[in-house]
């Protein structure tokens, strides 16, 4: 028996880098794994490898910043497998500007993709956890822009932080139902998104090379880093634990 038998997940962003690699552990360690959206076709790839493997997988398209979008989502989930008990919010964007360069456009789209998605994809699943008899709702934030913060992130660190603050007050107001609220704080690690980002410096090699400097560890994370730890969570193993937000770091936010 492998450590997500019987566990049935709901999985936000799954179609590429962490949300991709949280959905293919999942899978491996014996969950059934709906893969939720905007685009299909990365979904349907993510869903080939794991029904090749031998796993469950349902792909569920859908903008998680769309209430009715998310809700049709998450029922035809629910109905595909007969119950859910895990939900990762991964679906986000990133936005590299200060206050004054940050449009009053940009300041919402960030909200709405970050901090919005999860809290309308978490309040929507708690009818299917509670039907389910309880189950763990697994936030993706940031440590380096979470937990604390850095230059040239004025959306993306508040709604960052928002997520941690989200977490926690759900995981007050749900313990009692045996809905558990988490939330995983990553640094940098090494995602589509990350590539382009540094793709755009004028020196791309010496960028890179002075952010890992920050990391003790010496290295970047890697989507599986954090997939492994989502596993944690999404278990019994982790039935003590919620209201947590837990850096994954490499050791940044010890310096």
């Amino acid at each position: 028996m492998t450590r997500l038998t019987g566990k049935f997940a709901f999985i936000t962003g799954a179609g590429t880098g962490i949300g991709r690699a949280c959905a293919l552990e999942f899978a491996r360690q014996g969950a059934a794994v709906s893969l939720a959206g905007r685009r299909r076709e990365p979904l349907d790839a993510v869903a080939a490898e794991i029904h090749a493997a031998g796993g469950q997988a349902h792909v569920a398209p859908c903008d998680v910043t769309i209430r009715s979008e998310v809700e049709r989502a998450l029922a035809a989930a629910e109905q595909h497998f007969g119950r859910l008990t895990s939900i990762l919010n991964n679906a986000g964007k990133l936005l590299v500007a200060n206050a004054e360069n940050t449009s009053e456009d940009d300041w919402h789209a960030l909200l709405e993709a970050n901090l919005t998605s999860a809290f309308l994809v978490s309040r929507a699943a708690l009818p299917a956890l509670r039907r389910a008899g309880g189950g763990s709702i697994i936030n993706i934030s940031s440590s380096s822009s979470g937990i604390v913060s850095m230059k040239q992130r004025v959306a993306y660190s508040s709604s960052k932080a928002g997520v941690i603050g989200l977490t926690h007050a759900m995981a007050l107001d749900h313990a009692g139902e045996g809905i558990r609220v988490n939330v995983i704080c990553p640094a940098m690690v090494e995602t589509e998104m990350v590539q382009g980002l540094y793709a755009a410096s004028p020196d791309p090699a010496a960028a890179l090379r002075a952010r890992m400097a920050t990391i003790p560890i010496g290295r970047f994370g890697r989507s599986e880093d954090v997939a492994h730890l989502a596993v944690y969570l999404a278990s019994d193993e982790s039935s003590w634990m919620t209201g947590v937000a837990l850096p994954l770091d490499g050791g940044l936010t010890a310096t």
